[in-house]
């Protein structure tokens, strides 16, 4: 089996480092760059499985990168994991909104960041798998795993795969309530440590592309979601 092969772009020298060298153990091929520019001209040229972007670049940051890189065809089905310093979760919204599929906040452990690009890399492969439920109705929104498209009112949208996952879930039975702790180990997976506001983070991510069908996925108070019947 041919090695995966990762791109990692952060301004920090330390960092790319010891990024380059556990994942490098763990059986990666990794591309270490240090600014915007060139993370797109490296992800267009060499098509990485995975890329772990910084949120904070000089010039182009992390948000545009991932902006540039669901733009373009060559690069748009790239998982992407974001990393963020900032305390506050807005620019890890905003990552996810532009296409990010996971972010992990820094001080981050790097056991933490291979188990979720390991756990990325699964899901991303497993896509369409035979077992999922070919095509999903939910009010306004259709979902189908077969060609992993989703239309909203007839017009398809642009969904990472982590927000692919967490909808069809939720919109594959109506009604049933999950917690949290559920969701993570459908969408994200069990072995990984995630904590339950990373859920959180990506439904808020998700209701802003679902526009008027938002409110069909409904927040049940101390447990977790549900999608409207």
């Amino acid at each position: 089996m041919s090695k995966k092969q990762l791109l990692v772009v952060d301004d920090e020298r330390d960092i790319l480092d010891l990024l380059a060298y556990n994942l490098e153990r763990e059986g990666f091929l990794v591309q270490s760059v240090t600014n915007g520019e060139q993370a797109l001209q490296a992800a267009r040229r060499d098509r990485p499985d995975l890329v772990i972007l910084d949120v904070m670049l000089p010039g182009m940051d992390g948000i545009e990168v991932c902006r540039a890189l669901r733009e373009d065809d060559r690069t748009r089905g790239i998982p992407i994991v974001m990393l963020t310093a900032k305390a506050e979760e807005g620019d890890a919204v905003l990552g996810l909104g532009v296409g990010a599929d996971d972010y992990v906040k820094k001080p981050f452990g790097v056991k933490e960041l291979v188990a979720r690009v390991k756990a990325l890399l699964r899901r991303d492969s497993r896509a369409g798998d035979a077992g999922e439920e070919g095509v999903v109705r939910a009010g306004d929104v259709v979902i189908d795993a077969v060609r992993h498209e989703v239309k909203l009112s007839g017009r398809p949208i642009t969904l990472t795969l982590t927000e692919f996952k967490l909808l069809r879930v939720l919109a594959s039975k109506p009604g049933r309530v999950y917690t949290r702790s559920e969701l993570i180990d459908r969408v994200i997976g069990a072995d990984v440590i995630v904590i339950d506001r990373n859920i959180d983070v990506h439904i808020r991510a998700l209701r802003k592309k679902l526009g008027k069908s938002a409110d069909d996925i409904l927040t049940v108070r101390g447990i977790g979601y549900k999608f409207r019947e």
